[in-house]
């Protein structure tokens, strides 16, 4: 928000529960579920991410390009600047990104519906490997009186990117990355101790 992003994730097994608790307390619906495909895009010697920092470029009901800067943790949340804006043709954003010479090193979508609850932003997100809650406030405090109102266990938050959750998956696996889509991992089946995630709900 406002450039800077702060946000906890949580790990679920049931998200029609939670937006069953996030519909009962009056939420806003900002954006009904919808599937995204992102890009993550970094320099050819990997130097975006050796210094925490990101390049996306997502496509959903709109196209978005979107820089993160290195995160730093804050009372158990993630905070880093977010710089994201929309951009009117997604494969042209991706042919000038690698004109400029960044390249393609990931791919992986999801499904997600967003909402406005008590000054945060609630996004009910379906990945292929699980499903998840990710709340995205002001500071820690705020996000975690609303974890709370929706009975998410604050303590059970996942540090890690879905990316960087992916990832670590594969490396248990012996498995060489693959893309992170719905039809690459169809039939996979996950569970939360080889994620390294353990339910909030």
């Amino acid at each position: 928000m406002n450039g800077q992003e702060t946000e906890v994730k949580f790990y679920v097994r049931d998200l029609k529960k939670i937006e069953a608790g996030i519909l009962d307390r009056q939420a806003r619906l900002i954006q009904p579920r919808v599937f995204e495909r992102n890009l993550r895009f970094d320099l050819p010697d990997g130097g975006l991410r050796a210094k925490g920092r990101a390049l996306r470029l997502r496509q959903a009901a709109e196209a978005r390009l979107t820089y993160k800067g290195p995160s730093i943790e804050v009372d158990g949340a993630r905070s880093r600047v977010e710089l994201e804006f929309t951009v009117g043709d997604f494969e042209m954003a991706r042919k000038f990104l690698e004109a400029l010479g960044y390249v393609q090193v990931a791919v992986y979508e999801k499904y997600r519906a967003e909402y406005e609850l008590d000054h945060c932003l609630v996004m009910l997100d379906e990945l292929p490997y699980g499903k998840f809650v990710e709340i995205e406030g002001e500071d820690a405090a705020v996000i975690r009186q609303t974890a709370a109102g929706l009975g998410l266990k604050y303590e059970a938050a996942v540090a890690d990117s879905y990316l960087g959750i992916f990832e670590k998956f594969c490396q248990k696996r012996s498995w060489p990355q693959s893309k992170l889509t719905f039809e690459t991992l169809r039939g996979v089946v996950f569970n939360p101790e080889e994620l390294n995630v353990r339910a909030a709900d």
